[in-house]
């Protein structure tokens, strides 16, 4: 019942970037707003960044200006640019509905080393 399938994560120097892209498995996404969570072992899962169905955009303070979401809904799929890692960056990467909640997907790692 996995709806998104999460890739692009990967091994990373601050300051460098990443692209990482998530899949829906239906056409319910383009009715949706998407969004893009992390979660570090131990702690709790964070919305980083979200988009809505026209494209409005929102980012948690701690990536603001230096993530950017995008979508394409003829593909059903979501993407995140992420630019200037920081180690503290480093988690697992999901994507989910934020206000309809479904099943998480296996996420993506996301590694920013020092």
């Amino acid at each position: 019942q996995v709806h998104f399938r999460e890739s692009g994560g990967g091994l990373v120097q601050a300051g460098g970037s990443l692209r990482l892209s998530c899949v829906a498995s239906g056409r319910t996404f383009i009715t949706k707003t998407v969004g893009w969570y992390r979660q570090v072992p131990g702690e709790e899962r964070e919305l980083v960044a979200r988009i809505s169905r026209d494209g409005d955009t929102t980012y948690a303070d701690s990536v603001q200006g230096r993530f950017t979401i995008s979508r394409d809904n003829a593909k059903w799929t979501a993407s995140l640019q992420m630019n200037t890692l920081k180690t503290e960056d480093t988690a697992v990467y999901y994507c989910n509905y934020p206000f309809a909640v479904t099943w998480w997907g296996q996420g993506t790692q996301v590694t920013v080393s020092s």
